[in-house]
């Protein structure tokens, strides 16, 4: 690996990066300020708002849950409550996740609205009509039936207000993250009303521990009628979102977890972003739907609180057809590499099981699959370092005429056959697949607190140990930005062991500076996740094998 195309190669990566943001990122969708009248009376007061009769009192989770009578759920994956005080969703644990590698403490999700952190998603059926009395978030609910919500037993809950309209909903959950909640409305009137049914996910504030890096999105999402949005918390802060679509669904997610809402099938919605004191996400439907006299409404919709695990997200585009909802995981622009990269990786993890081994497996394949093409440019790169004396002596003689010694130097490429620019091909297929797996690593959450062999105990953080206290030994502390691990320690021996294969830079001042490189890139690299380092280790062991192998069969006849 030629060091100089090295430098060339990632700063090329790096233009192509900010020019792909620049001109080939798809526009914003602008925020209409002119307002129809049916928009109008969307946006009026009878679609549920942020500013909730309640202050916020700041009381523990536990005070929180016990303040309210509540149907508890649970199955393999989560288990929580709904409150039966407004008919909320806000109480979930994930049972197979822990907040901390050497924690027991699994992870909690949603938490009740009176909460600092409070998180929650609620439903129901909202009216024009100022005199009809419908469910709030103080509406007590009654629980028919099951007193649990289990994968077999689902639940039941009504209100009656004092005009004789009854509002229901019945909950299911299956053995994963969905819930299905049918929404009844009964008219026992003479009297006919107009309903719209309505959804919406409520966070009082940004999460603590955002990721807030570039290459992930963390906040509000959609996707509808097949356009993707993402919207940072901060956007949300400074111009509302809206949009009409007929098919879709929306979110907030973060760097692991989903909190999304698929709205009734086949009718036309309304999805808004905003942030009055808290943020919110939601949906409600632009045509009314009529409840005659005497007669009932329903429909239906869709809640996935979920891990973002990549079976699980796309089992659930495939089985309810959810168009995008694989894109829940912030795969990028280079989702053709990094959705495959992952299968990949995936895949030897099952035959090997571990995230290293299969880290090391895909590497091999890698190289492997670019094979001829390393062949091509090391066979080119030994010809060029045999060549090396011969270009020393055209620089010598032609040190005062540049002109005379670029086209001496050209000569002598083309009667040896060697392309300079050669040693390129292969690292600018290699930035691509080295970012793939760093998204990778840094998004997916089968990779995290995953452990290798001896002291990595997670590949998606960097190596724990430290060349300033010999990697352990020394019973010390070192700060943070001195903790340069065994594994990227490792990559830079054999980055500067690969660099001596190379032809070294004929000027003696380019020469000193490349000899710093791999010194320079350990440090970069050394808070990076450690499987991506592992990765970067191995390739350079295999692309060092391949190298010397072609050098030994490589010879150059002229010299003159």
């Amino acid at each position: 690996m030629d060091t100089k195309n090295v430098v060339a190669a990632i700063s090329l990566s790096a233009a192509v990066i900010v020019l792909y943001s620049l001109f080939f990122l798809p526009e914003p969708i602008q925020k209409s300020e002119n307002l129809s009248e049916k928009e109008k009376i969307e946006n009026n007061s009878d679609t549920p708002s942020l500013n909730q009769k309640k202050e916020i009192v700041k009381i523990s989770r536990n005070d929180a849950i016990n303040q309210n009578n509540r149907v508890n759920f649970e199955n393999e994956n989560i288990r929580g409550s709904i409150s039966l005080n407004g008919a909320v969703i806000d109480d979930l644990t994930f049972k197979q996740y822990n907040t901390e590698l050497e924690s027991n403490k699994n992870v909690v999700l949603l938490n009740p609205r009176n909460v600092e952190e409070g998180y929650f998603i609620e439903s129901g059926f909202v009216t024009s009509d100022k005199n009809i009395d419908i469910p709030s978030s103080d509406t007590v609910w009654s629980l028919d039936g099951n007193n649990k919500l289990t994968e077999q037993n689902p639940i039941k809950i009504s209100w009656t207000n004092d005009q004789g309209i009854t509002f229901i909903k019945e909950i299911s959950l299956d053995n994963q993250f969905l819930f299905t909640i049918n929404q009844r409305v009964i008219n026992s009137t003479d009297k006919k009303f107009d309903f719209y049914s309505y959804g919406q996910i409520i966070r009082n504030k940004i999460p603590e521990g955002l990721s807030n890096f570039y290459i992930l999105h963390e906040g509000l999402l959609a996707a509808l009628d097949g356009d993707l949005i993402e919207e940072d918390y901060d956007d949300i802060k400074d111009q509302k979102f809206t949009k009409s679509a007929k098919k879709g669904w929306f979110g907030i997610g973060d760097k692991y977890w989903i909190s999304s809402i698929i709205p009734p099938r086949d009718k036309e919605f309304k999805i808004t972003f905003d942030y009055k004191d808290k943020f919110r996400a939601n949906y409600i439907s632009t045509e009314p739907i009529e409840l005659a006299s005497n007669s009932s409404i329903e429909d239906e919709m869709q809640i996935i609180i979920a891990a973002k695990r990549v079976d699980v997200v796309d089992g659930y585009a495939e089985q309810l057809n959810i168009d995008k909802f694989d894109l829940v995981i912030d795969w990028g622009f280079l989702y053709f590499i990094t959705k495959p990269l992952f299968y990949g990786i995936d895949y030897f993890f099952k035959l090997l099981g571990n995230y290293g081994l299969a880290i090391i497996a895909i590497t091999i394949c890698i190289r492997l699959a670019f094979f001829p093409l390393a062949n091509f440019s090391f066979r080119s790169m030994a010809k060029m370092k045999a060549l090396q004396p011969e270009m020393v002596r055209l620089k010598e003689l032609h040190k005062n005429d540049k002109m005379k010694l670029q086209q001496e130097m050209m000569a002598l490429y083309k009667k040896e056959k060697v392309n300079p620019m050669s040693g390129c091909l292969p690292i600018l297929v290699q930035i691509p697949v080295f970012f793939a797996l760093y998204k990778v690593l840094f998004v997916t959450i089968e990779m995290r607190q995953m452990p290798f062999y001896g002291w990595i105990h997670d590949l998606s953080e960097r190596d724990p140990t430290s060349l300033f206290n010999l990697f352990g030994l020394l019973p010390y502390d070192v700060p943070s930005f001195l903790v340069i691990g065994a594994w990227p320690v490792a990559m830079g021996v054999s980055m500067w062991v690969q660099q001596k294969l190379n032809p070294a830079p004929t000027d003696a001042m380019q020469a000193r500076i490349f000899q710093f490189f791999p010194l320079f890139l350990t440090v970069i690299l050394a808070p990076f996740p450690s499987g991506l380092v592992i990765y970067w280790t191995v390739n350079n062991i295999l692309t060092m094998a391949q190298q010397i192998f072609i050098m030994k069969r490589t010879t150059v006849k002229t010299v003159t």
